[in-house]
């Protein structure tokens, strides 16, 4: 009875692992233009972010004539100001 009990707990664990999924927002850029591509003959359409831009202007720019859109990117640290750099203690022997 221990068996089955076990490869069931492990095939659960090994389908609940397949969902994860990489974070798709790059913290660093405060605009992200979000690319859709379109599902051809046997589907396989999807989406993308692409987070490499400095305004949303030249997001628009960029996005211009295809499927996509420019979107704030919910990661970026807009408020945080810029820290100092810390002092390091020398160590007295």
């Amino acid at each position: 009875m221990r068996l089955p009990i076990l490869t069931l707990t492990a095939i659960v664990t090994l389908f609940a692992a397949a969902d994860a999924r990489a974070q798709t927002y790059d913290p660093r850029y405060p605009v992200c233009m979000h690319v859709y591509m379109p599902g051809g003959f046997g589907g396989g359409g999807g989406d993308y972010f692409d987070c490499s831009f400095t305004s949303l202007p030249q997001c628009r720019a960029t996005a211009s004539g295809r499927s996509a859109s420019c979107d704030v990117n919910p990661y970026y640290a807009f408020d945080e100001p810029p820290q100092p750099p810390r002092k390091r203690h020398k160590k007295v022997q």
